[in-house]
């Protein structure tokens, strides 16, 4: 596991090309294939982050959207919705370079302490090809649902935690 010093921050305007290269990133697997020229690619990719971008907002317009840094560097990003019965993940990306070192675990434990400490369920929207599937099912997420492409995952309390 990492113990590379992370942190978040709000995210800005000036974080927009990153969110686009670290969203291109998370596609680039699942494009390989297809006969699409590069500047097609690029294109479709432009177009989907746009679009997920303006969901993201409409949806969630309350959520934290932040920069996730390692040792100073941009990483990746977390985008989380708390409302009163459950927190909700709308988002954790981070570059190839960041993947698989721990991070996503780190990032991920505190909103669980703090769902626990608050009596909240813990969800978010995966694609049934994600590796992280492993890192969700291993930290205690649930599919709940499944649309074809997606699962419902949720991680639930056994028993709310009372404050002392």
């Amino acid at each position: 596991m990492s113990d590379e010093p992370i942190t978040l921050r709000p995210a800005g305007p000036d974080d927009a090309a990153f969110f686009a290269a670290l969203y291109a990133s998370t596609r680039e697997e699942e494009l390989a294939p297809t006969p699409f020229t590069r500047e097609e690619k690029d294109a479709f990719l432009a177009q989907q982050f746009a679009a997920q971008s303006a969901h993201y907002a409409r949806v969630n317009p309350d959520a934290s959207f932040d920069v996730v840094l390692v040792d100073g560097a941009r990483a990746g990003r977390l985008i989380v919705d708390e409302r009163p019965g459950e927190i909700g993940i709308v988002d954790i990306s981070l570059l190839p370079a960041y993947r698989g070192r721990g991070i996503g675990t780190r990032l991920l434990t505190p909103i669980l302490e703090r769902a626990e400490a608050t009596g909240r369920a813990v969800g978010i929207h995966v694609e049934r090809m994600n590796p992280a599937l492993a890192l969700y099912e291993r930290l205690g997420f649930r599919a709940v649902s499944d649309d074809g492409v997606y699962y419902k995952m949720v991680r639930v309390l056994d028993q709310p935690k009372t404050a002392s």
